[in-house]
């Protein structure tokens, strides 16, 4: 008989348990996809389904198959932008949020001094690919 859970089970209990950790972790399946991590968004979509409403409420409420929506959120599943977007409009519906993007000014570059300084030689510069990293939830900002 093992003496330990498995953490898959750990984390779908606290989503059960904790309804702002259920909120947190939709919030970063959706703000993963922003940040060109699909694969990281599928996952955490779909342990946010399986806690939470399962495949078949979910397949009840957007009029697709459960089977088609499993196959969609696996990993080697490739989900239409549509189909995508409509399971995350259900999911913020179902958990009585809303998220909304939002943008923020990108920071101009300064130009580059002759002299090289030593802040500027062990800084890191965020990458930026003109995606918005801002949500806002309930009139809370959330960043990343």
């Amino acid at each position: 008989m093992p003496l330990t859970v498995s953490f898959k089970e750990t984390v779908m209990d606290d989503i059960r348990r904790h309804p702002d950790f259920a909120r947190a972790l939709l919030r970063e399946g959706i703000d993963a996809l922003f940040t060109n991590e699909l694969e990281v968004s599928k996952s955490l979509l779909r342990d946010y389904v399986n806690a939470t409403m399962g495949f078949e409420g979910l397949s009840a409420q957007l009029d697709i198959p459960a089977k088609s929506l499993m196959r969609m959120l696996s990993p080697g599943g490739n989900p239409q932008a549509n189909n995508l977007l409509s399971i995350i409009a259900a999911l913020q519906q179902h958990a009585g949020v809303e998220f909304h993007v939002t943008s923020t000014p990108v920071k101009k570059k300064r130009a580059a001094s002759k002299r090289k300084s030593r802040t500027a030689e062990t800084s890191y510069r965020e990458a930026s690919y003109g995606i918005p990293r801002a949500f806002a939830e309930d009139g809370a900002k959330f960043k990343r």
